[in-house]
């Protein structure tokens, strides 16, 4: 794990989309942060020595989803599938598809295997099942507020965590997505999908793939937007919690399932599409919904050794 000394800084954005506004001072404490993602094979060791069966492994209880169809009641995950065309960017269906049998042991579906990517994150994880993990690692979920500050790396106002250049002169920074989502992947990072933990240079704290690669489960529930920030120096949030589990739910879903804040955008994120490859960058994720690019870390809290 890596030390993350704690500070004031600038958490949100004015100038991206409109969930992350507004911006706004926040204070946290140190805490010591994984340096990468949970891997696969981090993952498989916890599995093996508690026989810990993820949500996706089993069958939903249909008294939990009234109404649901009779083929979304089966032990399933959410998965990337890339289009052999253009599609319609506002129906995002297009692309994802939920396939029984995809799991952590099988990314891509029934018949996939992380048998060559054991060093690669951890992902069809829910917001169970990577509480489980911290509870038998002794660790915990990082904040919205935590996972942020350790993202930026120390550094104030930069629009990407390395920097202001996307791609800057020394080359890629993170796992994303080159060419136009969703159809078309350049790949001139050198990865489609995920890739290994630590291929991408680490930022100024000594993180790995704290943008791209996955996004990240944090604790807090979301909001569509930050709280207003308080114009007195005595009233500079100190470790916040982010919202209410009430205010964190759908409005437009039938079924009202609360939502967490993940973080840090993913190898899908494109110029075109999803430009959510920044510190400040958001977004809500169901509790009982794993995806094949969502993963996680975790921190410990408490003084330096």
């Amino acid at each position: 794990m890596v030390w993350i000394p704690g500070g004031t800084f600038t958490m949100g954005s004015n100038d991206h989309y409109a969930e992350e506004a507004p911006a706004h001072r926040v204070k946290v404490d140190g805490f010591w942060m994984d340096q990468s993602p949970v891997t696969n094979k981090e993952f498989a060791k916890f599995v093996e020595e508690t026989g810990y069966v993820t949500f996706c492994e089993t069958e939903p209880d249909a008294a939990l989803y009234p109404g649901a169809k009779k083929e979304m009641l089966a032990a399933a995950s959410v998965v990337f599938v890339k289009p052999s065309a253009p599609v319609d960017l506002k129906n995002p269906y297009q692309w994802w598809h939920f396939l029984p049998g995809a799991n952590w042991r099988h990314p891509q579906g029934a018949g996939s295997s992380i048998e060559s990517r054991m060093d690669h994150p951890v992902v069809h994880v829910t917001w169970k099942d990577v509480q489980a993990y911290a509870k038998w690692a002794g660790k915990k979920l990082p904040t919205e507020a935590e996972w942020e500050f350790a993202a930026r790396g120390g550094h104030e106002g930069r629009e990407f965590a390395w920097g202001d250049e996307l791609l800057p002169a020394q080359g890629h920074q993170a796992n994303i997505w080159q060419g136009e989502f969703p159809w078309q992947n350049l790949a001139s990072d050198g990865y489609e999908g995920t890739s290994p933990v630590g291929r991408f240079p680490a930022n100024d704290y000594g993180l790995y793939d704290m943008i791209g690669n996955v996004w990240e489960w944090t604790v807090d529930w979301y909001a569509p937007q930050h709280t207003e920030e308080k114009h007195k120096a005595c009233c500079i949030p100190k470790n916040p919690r982010g919202a209410a589990e009430s205010e964190s739910y759908d409005p437009r879903q039938t079924v009202q399932i609360p939502r967490k804040v993940m973080k840090g955008g993913s190898h899908l994120c494109a110029p075109n599409y999803c430009r959510r490859y920044r510190p400040s960058a958001r977004m809500a994720q169901p509790v009982d919904t794993s995806t094949s690019h969502l993963g996680f870390r975790c921190i410990v809290r408490g003084e330096r050794t």
